[in-house]
């Protein structure tokens, strides 16, 4: 067996997102395989390395129900070179969260994200200047015509930042949507992308409704193209939504590749 506590950090808390992004070592270790492969055992796909079952940061099977999911770990895999770099397989860090931490705790996950309905990025709007209430509304309001037509929740916009109740309805038609949801995986990927994005209406139209990866991830970044397109682009914030971007769309990625 081949087990990856040494590169990931165990990640046995119910928080994907956390998980998936917890405690990079500054010395990268070498890579000690030539071939990352997969192998079907009892329905489920594994990681191999060498021809060796690999196991997750907490000594669960690296398995997998799909075997496009589990090609795609092992691609992760294939691609590093001397050394291994956590940081460039997000794919295998949401994957080791779903596993170790999510899969026993799927109920916690589930009221968090329920948390992010109470005060969704896309409830919030500016009243000036006019190019940005725009920009938001033609972002944000086919999200929540979708939200309105296809779970029957209909949510109370604000502006500014005032915190605003939203109707127990709303929230209780969300949270169905979300329990629906019974694959760990797709879960975790879900919190992932809602972390990212600040937004769980954002990641539930984009994982089952009628938004693509490109569109979701823009939507979640309204605002912050408005600035860049007044005040100029920074080069750290843009390489900080660029790792931020890789995560989103791998996260995106497992949730296809787990879904029916």
């Amino acid at each position: 067996m081949t087990d990856s506590r040494d590169w990931f950090p165990s990640q046995d808390e119910p928080n994907p997102m956390r998980a998936a992004q917890a405690g990079m070592k500054p010395t990268l270790p070498k890579r000690f395989y030539e071939a990352a492969g997969v192998e079907e055992r009892d329905g489920l796909f594994h990681l191999t390395l060498d021809g060796r079952v690999a196991k997750t940061p907490g000594k669960n099977a690296l398995a997998v129900p799909s075997l496009a999911l589990a090609e795609a770990l092992a691609g992760e895999w294939m691609r590093q070179g001397a050394e291994i770099d956590p940081s460039t397989m997000p794919i295998t860090r949401i994957v080791n969260s779903a596993i170790d931490g999510v899969a026993q705790r799927q109920a916690e996950v589930v009221d968090d994200l329920v948390r992010y309905a109470g005060s969704d990025l896309i409830f919030y709007r500016v009243s000036e200047p006019a190019r940005l209430v725009q920009s938001q509304d033609l972002a944000w309001n086919p999200i929540l015509d979708w939200a309105k037509q296809c779970h029957g929740a209909r949510f109370t916009l604000a502006e500014g930042v005032m915190h605003v109740t939203q109707p127990e309805e709303a929230m209780a038609a969300i949270r169905a949507a979300i329990e629906r949801i019974n694959s760990p995986f797709a879960l975790a990927a879900l919190h992932v992308m809602t972390t990212l994005s600040g937004s769980v209406l954002i990641a539930l139209a984009h994982a089952s409704g009628p938004l693509d990866a490109d569109a979701a991830w823009a939507a979640a970044h309204v605002d912050e193209l408005y600035q860049e397109s007044v005040w100029g682009e920074d080069y750290e914030a843009m390489e900080r939504r660029r790792r931020r971007e890789a995560d989103f769309r791998a996260a995106s990625e497992i949730y296809r590749l787990v879904s029916p």
